[in-house]
């Protein structure tokens, strides 16, 4: 399989990190979406990270369609989406909110940085952050009736822990750490995990993970 996708992306980097912890081995190729556009759209037209070329050719597109095909392919044990109810129930409402916290977050980024100051929409602005800061806060708060376990992180913590570092990384003004003390301590600990240093945000190549 190859992994197409920069890892300063969350979407794509929730797939490296949650490939490698399935062990599922894959090749990375960091294009990004702008600078190899012409790149990217050789291997999937509608260039959209992450896209996943499967063994046969065929193309998958969207974290959580790869993320769902993987979990056909994975081994029981390493499985991160929980079989039974109502824990399955729990990681979905936990995944929706770090995805929501994922899109916003990219939402303002793109008007941000697509767009001259002077043409920021700011009605637009304002109700997706506070969309942002909504998911935030229900996010801290169901991660802080969920203690951290390294050894049985799922799917929930996987997205997560990398939801909240993009977040730091690119818009630390706008979530302040210490107004979302749980995610914080989640996400610092996730990322001392092998997979997750293996796949670092950024415009690196993902790394094998010992144990991957």
């Amino acid at each position: 399989m190859k992994l197409i996708g920069m890892l300063d992306s969350p979407y794509v980097r929730r797939v490296a990190v949650s490939l490698q912890l399935m062990g599922l081995h894959f090749e990375h190729h960091n294009l990004s979406v702008f600078r190899t556009f012409k790149e990217f759209s050789a291997i999937n037209p509608v260039v959209k990270a992450p896209t996943l070329v499967c063994d046969d050719g065929e193309v998958l597109m969207d974290s959580s369609l790869i993320l769902d095909y993987a979990e056909a392919l994975a081994e029981p044990a390493r499985r991160l989406m929980p079989a039974q109810l109502p824990e399955r129930q729990h990681a979905l409402h936990r995944i929706g909110l770090a995805l929501a916290v994922c899109e916003k977050s990219v939402q303002i980024i793109y008007e941000h940085d697509l767009r001259p100051r002077e043409k920021w929409h700011a009605p637009w602005l304002d109700r997706v952050t506070t969309q942002l800061h909504a998911a935030a806060r229900l996010l801290d708060d169901a991660v802080g009736r969920h203690p951290f376990a390294a050894a049985h992180i799922d799917q929930a913590g996987v997205s997560t822990a990398i939801a909240w570092h993009f977040v730091q990384r690119t818009l630390p003004e706008v979530l302040p750490a210490a107004a979302f003390p749980a995610l914080a301590a989640w996400s610092d600990q996730a990322e001392t995990l092998p997979a997750f240093r293996a796949a670092p945000h950024g415009d690196g190549l993902v790394a094998a993970a010992p144990g991957a």
